[in-house]
């Protein structure tokens, strides 16, 4: 697997901790998403409509070693948040041939699925594509 430094560090800390305590840890991340820097707007992101609060991203991959990522969700959604989160923290600063080199299922080594429904982390499934499709179309 192809895991950037950051996102491994995102994977470690959810191993390090069990059960719900999974759970407490992507409520803490969702805390640590960086807001839109001034003058972006949500109009200018792409929506995510699988996920199940209302999720915008985009990435600016303009350069090729320093993918910058952008999110916008809700603080009343601190699941998406976190998942958001998890993949700024992993992904944003990386070259756009470490992120698109990122394996579609990273997500599974979170052992998240024992506290968030499939449909959740389809979003984060979903988000991850999105990502990845941005870079490509910037290459």
């Amino acid at each position: 697997m192809s895991i950037p430094s950051g996102l491994q560090e995102v994977i470690e800390d959810f191993e390090a901790v069990e059960g719900r305590d999974k759970l407490t840890l992507l409520l803490e991340l969702s805390d640590e998403l960086p807001e839109l820097p001034d003058g972006m707007e949500t109009a200018d992101l792409e929506r995510v409509p699988e996920c199940q609060t209302p999720l915008f991203l985009t990435v600016d991959a303009a350069d090729a070693e320093h993918v910058k990522l952008y999110f916008q969700a809700p603080p009343e959604a601190p699941t998406t948040r976190g998942f958001a989160a998890i993949l700024h923290h992993g992904l944003d600063g990386e070259s756009r041939e470490t992120v698109l080199a990122v394996p579609e299922d990273f997500y599974a080594t979170l052992g998240l699925a024992d506290v968030v429904s499939p449909l959740r982390l389809r979003g984060l499934s979903a988000m991850l594509a999105r990502i990845k499709r941005q870079v490509r179309e910037a290459s």
